[in-house]
């Protein structure tokens, strides 16, 4: 896995030795085309940040700054790692994704929210990317004319979403990217 394009192309980035599943290349490369110019000067958010690949794109793409949310204690020092091999400056935070958007995500602080949850295997296991959905500082903390772009298994249901928009969804083998921007809930 490296850096696709920008200030940090063609470095490599460290995965941790943890079941991670990092976003692919390819995957991470038509995101960005998707997004283009638009990630110049930008704030973003990598929630379930893994290796840090998506903020680091960004970062290397130009975004102004970036925070990167991880649980995995292991994972959050490959971060580390991959930030100083790239020399790039982000701020990482290593705690619950679900905690820190309830408790210290900054309202309106990010124009990108990246999210690459563990995927639901089988039926029955938990299913993070509904509860980042379902969450209110998920939204709260994407400024108002924000993309979050999550990623999903191939087989994944969009469930019922009030103040959320599917504005494309797009497969790359299992994986599957939707882009979502909030709407006002009409009651």
């Amino acid at each position: 896995m490296r850096v696709i394009a920008g200030t940090a192309g063609g470095i490599t980035l460290k995965t941790p030795k943890t079941d991670l599943r990092p976003t692919m290349d390819m995957v991470r490369g038509a995101i960005f085309s998707s997004l283009g110019e638009a990630v110049s000067g930008a704030s973003v958010l990598d929630l379930f940040a893994g290796t840090g690949s998506l903020a680091i794109e960004a970062l290397s793409r130009g975004a102004a700054s970036a925070t990167l949310v991880e649980g995995d204690r292991k994972a959050c020092a490959v971060i580390a790692e991959n930030l100083t091999r790239t020399r790039l400056k982000a701020s990482v935070v290593c705690m619950d994704v679900l905690r820190f958007l309830q408790s210290a995500a900054v309202p309106g602080g990010a124009d990108f929210i990246f999210a690459d949850p563990p995927y639901s295997k089988q039926s029955g296991d938990r299913d993070f990317a509904a509860e980042l959905l379902a969450t209110p500082g998920l939204a709260s903390a994407l400024a108002p004319e924000g993309l979050f772009v999550l990623e999903v298994g191939q087989y994944w249901k969009l469930p019922p979403s009030p103040g959320w928009e599917c504005l494309r969804r797009k497969r790359y083998g299992s994986t599957e990217t939707l882009f979502l921007r909030r709407v006002e809930n009409e009651e």
